[in-house]
């Protein structure tokens, strides 16, 4: 089978494309490289040793899409390209709900214009706001605490909405919990412009040297140590968790909805230790007040994305924390050191 990835230079992006190339399939990138770099893509080629068809374009444009898919039949979409700061989604909301919700809206008319109506989208556990964990994918939502949540929200009511008024559609809502780590080769990773928005990336540049001190917001939440607990799950598995999403698209129509997630929550303390103890090192860090918009508790049930797709995560927390560590120390700044030379 042959995909479409937009956004498929970013994070997730490329790791998925590792994972579906590696699973014998054929992937097609489209990519602004607004929040990533070519440089992740030639890397994919070498951890595959296959090739991966490239375009630069922005995908809320349908000029740019059709040029991708006038030349390219692919067998469905995978949709990353968008927008996923929280903090900066608050203070640019306009731009996180043109971007996110254009960029679908786009893609889903020109791929029905080009006779393909299947496409797994890249969701949230935002979506289910500040409910009672574990997260199951039948909760109800709507109760969204930030834009980008609610550009997530919005997306799959649009994707829904679609099936309805097209059953030929086959649409995969995937609600991602916290990805972590990095290919096991090093050779992709997480790669944030500026200051990390989540946890991990900021324990890593705080290693490295690039931050003073790592800052974790809050103790006093009701949890066993007093931070917030997440789902945190390797990146990896998250990707294979897309070969499967886009295996059962290729099979079904309708919309289904799946938890990619370990079930098992772990507090920031947790995070913190495992992240030393595994890499033999002493972090500098302080514990300051609470960071707005942060819940206490969230975790998933993974249970039907075993049960319908065959999938569970199989990494463990010293696997996500080995991993994201040898990741920023063969790439001290990133991509970039790349495209310096």
């Amino acid at each position: 089978m042959r995909f479409l990835l937009t956004g498929g230079a970013g994070c997730i992006g490329s790791h998925a494309g590792v994972a579906l190339l590696n699973a014998g399939h054929e992937v097609v990138v489209l990519d602004n490289y607004i929040n990533s770099s070519p440089e992740a893509l030639r890397r994919v080629e070498k951890i595959t040793g296959k090739h991966v068809t490239v375009y630069e374009g922005d995908c809320c444009n349908e000029a740019d899409l059709d040029r991708v898919l006038d030349n390219e039949p692919v067998d469905a979409a995978v949709h990353f390209a968008g927008l996923k700061a929280v903090g900066e989604s608050v203070r640019i909301p306009l731009d996180y709900y043109r971007n996110n919700l254009d960029s679908t809206i786009a893609l889903c008319k020109r791929l029905a214009a080009h006779g393909i109506k299947r496409i797994v989208f890249s969701s949230s556990a935002t979506v289910y706001g500040d409910q009672q964990p574990p997260m199951r994918e039948d909760m109800p939502l709507g109760v969204c605490s930030c834009p980008y949540a609610w550009t997530k929200w919005m997306n799959e009511q649009i994707l829904r909405d679609a099936v309805v008024a097209d059953p030929e559609w086959s649409v995969v809502l995937l609600r991602y919990f916290n990805p972590v780590g990095a290919h096991e080769s090093g050779l992709i990773g997480e790669d944030p412009s500026g200051i990390p928005n989540n946890l991990m990336p900021f324990i890593c540049q705080t290693a490295a040297g690039m931050r003073e001190k790592l800052f974790l917001f809050g103790n006093d939440y009701p949890t066993p140590d007093g931070t917030c607990i997440r789902d945190y799950i390797h990146v990896m598995d998250l990707a294979e968790g897309h070969v499967k999403a886009l295996e059962y698209a290729i099979e079904h129509t309708g919309v289904e909805t799946f938890n990619l997630g370990t079930g098992e929550g772990y507090s920031v303390y947790q995070v913190v230790n495992t992240f030393e103890t595994v890499n033999n090192l002493q972090l500098n860090k302080e514990t300051v007040a609470r960071r707005p918009g942060d819940l206490p508790v969230s975790y998933a049930d993974a249970a039907k994305a075993q049960r319908v797709l065959g999938w569970h995560a199989r990494r463990s927390l010293e696997d996500m924390c080995r991993d994201a560590w040898h990741w920023q120390k063969l790439n001290p700044r990133g991509y970039r050191q790349e495209e310096d030379l």
